[in-house]
């Protein structure tokens, strides 16, 4: 026999005396088996969360921009009832009336007084 040979017989020995870790495989699979489903739950969980807190988000600012609209309405109900809905309401009074176009009256340049 070749030293080959004969140093592969001297390995095979010792491993085949050396004992192996017996590994239970039915509860190594068991174990990633419920800690997959786990996790599967979990990950559906976090998802249910997330679509419902983006529909919060989205309904808060349908909301936010309904009450800006409002507000804005508001401070312009408020503005006319203030100073201006008085400076209307005498308008009216004095028989004002709104124009639709404006002219203006044409200066020519030689008919201005001059300062000294």
């Amino acid at each position: 026999m070749t030293t080959t040979t004969l140093g592969y017989r001297g390995i095979y020995q010792k491993v085949s005396s050396a004992s192996f870790i017996k590994i239970p495989w039915k509860l190594v699979y068991v174990l990633l088996s419920s800690l997959s489903l786990v996790l599967l739950l979990f990950y559906i969980f976090r998802v249910n969360e997330l679509t419902q807190g983006a529909y919060l988000i989205r309904s808060y600012n349908k909301e936010i921009t309904s009450l800006s609209v409002e507000n804005r309405n508001l401070q312009t109900h408020f503005a006319e009832s203030g100073f201006l809905g008085q400076a209307t309401q005498k308008a009216q009074e004095l028989s004002f009336q709104k124009i639709t176009q404006v002219k203006y009256v044409q200066i020519l340049q030689n008919s201005l007084a001059e300062a000294k």
